[in-house]
């Protein structure tokens, strides 16, 4: 039996593998294609929900407004507090940019568990274009950003536009290796799902669609229960029978975590937000941890030639797409030596994923339904 096991773990370490290569490959070949050029610049409104003053925030607010988009652009930013630090952080935008519509809302109605969600209706009512641009707060765009994502959105049958990312650190060590798990699991585990057909995201980074479609998905207010609002807004959009574009451009996710807890609190709500989503696909994304598996099945089988061999293949294979995907993104989110190690932490979150019912957002506790809404630890859920 526990020769099995070994050969069990060693066999999906080697389909791992295989799956990195293919990796590496479709991420080369990602941006091998410039996005064209919007025919037209319709005006538009960039939505930017906010909760506290997190790391870098003014220079990832000022990447939307700083944009090469020749029309009219409007920043909504929303706050739920009126002593939130963040609103400190967009008078300081406004004062530097005073040539740009900058507008900050502070509204503490609630519409929902989703905090996030009760803050976009609120700040929904003051957008003044038809086009709507929802990105969070922790991203930072290229120049080129508006007009990318207005030329896809403009293709026939497309209802939304989003984008992949990958991770940055700006808060210290915890926060470059949480971005490593960006940058080196999610991004091309994203890119191979799309290519294969299987993914089809719709993410915070960017959920761009015109007023009218938001409408007609019953609006912000319609997902304000979720934990997984941006998905739901996706699978909204499609069935009306629209399709969320996805061009070739990836945005940089400021990681924050300061600690170890912090980085597992916030990699295991991930995890149980995929699960709840797909539970095929995430107990099938195994595969993407090739290095764990096969250091299993060295541990359970026993040192051999065979298991060496592959043991050395993953290792070589991880870091070549980490290579791969540094070269795709322009910067470098861990040092390489430490991939093994991320790989054996990934590895561990994704079997808890498993299991965790409870999840922890922005110093929330929630407990996760099985329709996929989200409540309060304190209500009851029966």
């Amino acid at each position: 039996m526990t020769g099995v096991l070994g050969f069990l773990f060693l066999a999906l370490s080697f389909a791992g593998i295989v799956y990195t290569l293919a990796a590496a490959l479709l991420a080369g070949r990602y941006r091998a294609i410039a996005p064209p050029l919007p025919r037209e610049a319709p005006a538009l409104t960039v939505l930017k929900p906010l909760h506290g003053d997190e790391p870098a925030l003014a220079t990832n607010l000022a990447s939307f407004v700083d944009q090469t988009y020749p029309g009219p652009v409007q920043m909504v930013c929303g706050v739920q507090h009126s002593d939130d630090p963040a609103i400190d952080t967009v008078h300081a935008l406004r004062d530097a940019r005073k040539d740009r519509d900058i507008l900050l809302v502070v509204d503490p109605a609630r519409h929902g568990a989703n905090g996030k969600i009760s803050n976009l209706v609120n700040m929904t009512r003051h957008a003044r274009h038809p086009l709507l641009i929802l990105s969070d707060s922790d991203m930072a765009a290229p120049p080129d950003y508006l007009a990318t994502i207005v030329a896809a959105l403009n293709r026939p049958g497309i209802g939304a536009v989003t984008c992949l990312y990958h991770g940055r650190g700006q808060a210290g060590g915890w926060s470059r290796i949480a971005a490593a798990g960006i940058s080196y699991q999610f991004l091309p585990s994203v890119i191979v799902g799309i290519a294969l057909g299987r993914a089809q995201p719709c993410m915070g980074s960017t959920i761009a669609l015109r007023r009218a479609t938001l409408d007609r998905i019953g609006g912000f207010a319609n997902f304000a229960d979720l934990l997984a609002d941006d998905h739901a807004i996706g699978e909204a959009v499609r069935a009306l029978g629209l399709a969320v574009a996805v061009p070739p451009l990836i945005l940089a996710h400021g990681c924050a975590e300061a600690s170890l807890g912090a980085l597992v609190r916030h990699e295991l709500r991930w995890a149980a937000t995929i699960r709840g989503l797909d539970r095929a696909g995430y107990a099938g994304s195994v595969v993407t941890y090739p290095v764990p598996l096969a250091l299993l099945g060295l541990a359970i089988a026993g040192l051999s030639a065979p298991a060496a061999a592959i043991a050395g293949l993953a290792l070589l294979a991880r870091l070549g797409l980490a290579w791969r995907i540094d070269q795709l993104t322009g910067e470098r989110a861990m040092s390489l030596w430490l991939l093994p190690a991320r790989d054996i932490l990934a590895f561990a979150i994704f079997v808890a994923g498993f299991f965790a019912r409870a999840v922890d957002w922005r110093g929330s506790g929630f407990r996760m339904e099985k329709d996929g809404r989200i409540a309060a630890r304190s209500e009851s859920l029966t």
